[in-house]
């Protein structure tokens, strides 16, 4: 199964892709992020080029889940708009490739890949690589925080499927 993993932002939006085998390994298939720095474009233009790439990176992967960071609570709200509506551009990608979605909090996600809530970034970012026999920690910080919701959504669907049909 091919599941990416999104890590919304405006400015940079990682995204990560990994396949799972039916013995349970997992490997990388693909990560990186949509980068929309340029300060001269204008919100709605940063949001479309975020969507066009996600659109192509959905159609050259053609995965079969995608697993996007829930919104947490931001004490800027300027950069929780922004984000959310990155956040909404990456649902509706996936929704119109009718590619079903998953949403996990950060803590689930740090739940999942160190079994502590509360790890830090380091902390996670190792065991990405250790999780997917990377040599080095993925680049950029976006990607592999992307990696790293993919990997929390594979070992949580087993758990979200059972729940489901209760």
């Amino acid at each position: 199964m091919v599941v990416i993993g999104i890590d919304p932002g405006v400015a940079l939006t990682g995204y990560g892709i990994i396949s799972q085998e039916e013995d349970g390994e997992i490997s990388v298939v693909d990560f990186g992020a949509i980068v929309t720095t340029n300060a001269t474009q204008c919100e709605s233009e940063r949001l479309l080029l975020i969507y066009k790439q996600l659109i192509e990176i959905l159609d050259l992967h053609c995965p079969a889940a995608g697993a996007v960071e829930k919104l947490f609570f931001q004490k800027n709200a300027r950069t929780a708009m922004a984000v959310g509506q990155a956040r909404g551009i990456s649902l509706l990608a996936l929704a119109q490739k009718s590619i079903p979605v998953y949403e996990y909090t950060p803590v689930e996600i740090k739940q999942a890949l160190t079994g502590y809530g509360k790890a830090d970034k380091h902390q996670m970012q190792e065991m990405v690589k250790l999780r997917l026999g990377l040599r080095e920690v993925p680049k950029p910080d976006d990607a592999a925080d992307a990696l790293a919701v993919a990997i929390c959504h594979l070992q949580s669907s087993p758990i979200k499927i059972i729940g489901e049909t209760q």
